[in-house]
């Protein structure tokens, strides 16, 4: 059914799309029933048109002071520009308002500019502008009328990041961890294969960077869900990272525990020369074991000093590490269903979760214990980067969304749309759509915040990371809402704040002197783009994407953007062995022009043919050039099929190997003929 004036008109007010055109630029009206849920998701009722008209005179309803300010910094300048906001009062009390600076200090000179009649009878609109030359931060506009004071977040953004372009182009490694296996290794690929991974990469290879997949918390509780992009938490990573091995507690305990640990990891260590799939389950349940033991150690074999340390960890965590730890004990004992919880654990600041947290302090300590390893242990990661003379580093990976039912929304549950999931309409490739099963922010709540967890998130991720890359970063600006119920092509898309969730990621960026990728693949707008690029955000190209817009053919080296990662292939695309088989798509176009360029002899092999691939890529005025790890052994399977699970298709569980399906193990890369061809293929790239 065709919606009514009076629900496009909320649905409108909310950012929701009433209408979009899809992959083939057919207009489509989205139905009533959809906006009515999604509008219920955001706390509204729109059952009627009188319930609508109320709604959305609740909604023009202004507040007394924005409930956040991003600004952006003016070009060329590190501070903030003047730009004004709107104080709203009563009519016989006019406000007066200064920021509080980060540093402690306050500026009063805001200049009240005009004013106006407000939206009821005795209230009066003041437009203030904000001075210039505000510094790059986080800031409070605070402000006092007729008796009281409010304040808001202020937040100044850098106008656009610095894109290391002094470092010059480098050429690097795309990888999922988990696939790479050293002798070493339990059974996947851990942290320390990382740092090992980032010292070959860079001094025997003359690798730049690597990127890397999420690496963020699984809920434990068995089965684990593979998919690095459908995390329990985006704050937080996974404990089946850790090398136990490489940490202090292991080197100094006693020998009969080292021996008991070594015994665990016995049968796990033994299946890396196998080309079976990877078993998270038996991964996690050996090393859960193992660093019990290890927490269980007498305080004497940590030392003061290692204690102190851990103490400063944990206050500068704070509450929100023992809300996380709480919430992985909690599914280890009643599942990862909260349907399925008793009632009053569903609120994470309840009597009863308390009484938990008494109850099972002893289980959370544990869990912030191991966060606290995997906080020293990405750090040394990210410092092997740096002794292997990387110029971009260890970029991680950052996905839309976490579980629907995983840490981030239980703790946060406010700032959260429930009864609904993300997913993507109808495609190309996925013309029923796709659900991501991931919950997306209400952009209302996350401003309230003051992007908050949005910020913890961004924060966490860059504390040891050198760049990040932002999966679907088109996020950013708009999300595909599926209401619970409903097919994916039955959602909508709803619009976020886009300067806004720009401003604080560049801003986080900045402060964490961080290199930003934004996944654009796909349909994406020529404006998004420009966008993205004038915060100093590289985008991403693809090769087999790359065509020119009006005849279709391959686009020629020349005419690719600077500002990006290029790269043959994608973790979600068939690996170039599969394509050059005709296993995939038809490539044939891409490798005649190569062929004319003089990049490919006919009759090439696939090892050959993928070296011409890369030697084309490098041709290009990309800055970052990005080899798929899996494309540099010669591996024909693709590690990941979108739109299926894990009954239908292996995803994120295979290792890495060869061509012929042969395992090929971490301490064989720097030996590897297909790797060092590549290497040589890039290595001049500057």
């Amino acid at each position: 059914m065709s919606p009514g004036p009076d629900l496009m008109a909320l649905a409108r007010a909310y950012g929701i799309s009433t209408e979009y055109h899809d992959w083939r630029g057919r207009r489509i009206e989205v139905a009533s029933a959809t906006l009515i849920a999604v509008l219920a998701a955001f706390g509204v009722d729109a059952s009627s048109p009188e319930s609508c008209r109320s709604a959305l005179h609740t909604r023009r309803a202004r507040r007394a002071l924005p409930a956040s300010v991003v600004l952006r910094a003016e070009a060329g300048a590190a501070n903030g520009r003047g730009t004004e906001v709107t104080a709203i009062g009563p009519a016989d009390s006019s406000p007066r308002l200064w920021i509080e600076l980060e540093d402690g200090s306050r500026r009063y000179d805001l200049a009240n500019v005009r004013s106006r009649p407000g939206p009821a009878h005795d209230q009066v609109e003041y437009d203030f502008a904000l001075p210039a030359g505000l510094p790059l931060g986080w800031h409070r506009l605070t402000g006092t009328w007729a008796g009281r004071t409010l304040s808001c977040p202020l937040a100044v953004a850098p106008h656009r990041l610095d894109t290391g372009a002094e470092r010059g182009r480098a050429w690097g490694l795309s990888l999922q961890l988990h696939a790479v296996r050293s002798r070493q290794s339990w059974g996947m690929g851990d942290l320390e294969d990382l740092a090992q991974l980032a010292l070959v990469a860079g001094q025997d290879l003359g690798a730049g960077f690597l990127v890397v997949n999420p690496l963020l918390a699984s809920s434990g509780v068995e089965p684990i869900d593979p998919s690095p992009y459908l995390p329990a938490s985006r704050r937080y990573p996974d404990p089946a990272h850790l090398r136990v091995e490489s940490t202090f507690e292991y080197a100094y305990a006693p020998a009969e525990v080292r021996s008991r640990i070594d015994e665990l990891g016995q049968d796990l260590r033994k299946a890396n020369p196998s080309g079976d799939l990877l078993d998270r389950d038996l991964v996690w349940e050996a090393k859960i074991q193992a660093l019990r033991l290890l927490r269980d150690l007498p305080p004497a074999f940590r030392g003061p000093g290692r204690d102190a340390d851990y103490r400063a960890f944990l206050r500068r965590e704070g509450a929100a590490l023992r809300t996380h730890a709480t919430w992985m004990t909690i599914v280890a004992v009643h599942g990862t269903h909260t349907e399925d919880w008793p009632d009053a654990l569903a609120d994470p600041h309840s009597p009863q979760t308390r009484a938990w947290q008494r109850a099972e302090a002893a289980e959370i300590e544990l869990h912030c214990w191991m966060q606290w390893l995997l906080d020293e242990q990405f750090a040394a990661a990210r410092a092997a980067c740096e002794r292997a003379g990387m110029p971009y580093g260890v970029i991680h990976d950052l996905p839309i969304g976490a579980q629907a039912d995983g840490a981030d929304v239980w703790s946060d549950p406010e700032v959260y749309a429930h009864g609904v999931t993300v997913g993507a309409p109808p495609d190309e490739f996925n013309q029923s759509g796709q659900n991501w099963a991931s919950r997306p922010w209400r952009p209302d709540k996350l401003a309230e915040t003051g992007y908050l967890p949005y910020r913890q998130i961004l924060t966490n991720a860059l504390r040891h990371a050198h760049g990040l890359r932002i999966d679907h970063v088109m996020g950013l600006f708009r999300l595909w809402w599926i209401p619970e119920g409903f097919s994916p092509d039955q959602g909508t898309y709803v619009s976020y704040d886009h300067e806004a969730m720009l401003g604080v990621l560049t801003l986080e960026a900045y402060r964490g002197e961080a290199l930003l990728i934004g996944e654009d693949l796909g349909t994406v707008e020529p404006w998004v783009r420009a966008e993205l690029a004038g915060r100093g955000i590289l985008g991403t190209s693809v090769l087999w994407f790359e065509r020119d817009e009006d005849t279709g053919r391959p686009l020629h080296a020349a005419e690719w953007r600077s500002a990006c990662l290029a790269t043959v292939t994608t973790h979600d695309l068939p690996p170039t062995a599969q394509v050059l088989a005709g296993e995939a798509f038809d490539a044939e176009d891409w490798l005649e022009s190569l062929r004319r360029e003089g990049l490919l002899r006919r009759g090439a092999g696939e090892p050959e043919t993928v070296d011409a691939l890369h030697r084309y890529l490098a041709w290009t005025p990309a800055r970052l050039v990005g080899v798929y790890l899996p494309d540099a052994v010669g591996d024909r399977r693709p590690h990941n099929l979108p739109g299926t699970d894990g009954d239908a298709y292996p995803n994120w569980r295979y290792p890495l190997a060869d061509g012929t399906g042969a395992p090929v193990l971490l301490e064989d890369l720097a030996t590897n003929a297909r790797v060092r061809s590549l290497a040589r293929a890039l290595r001049a790239l500057g």
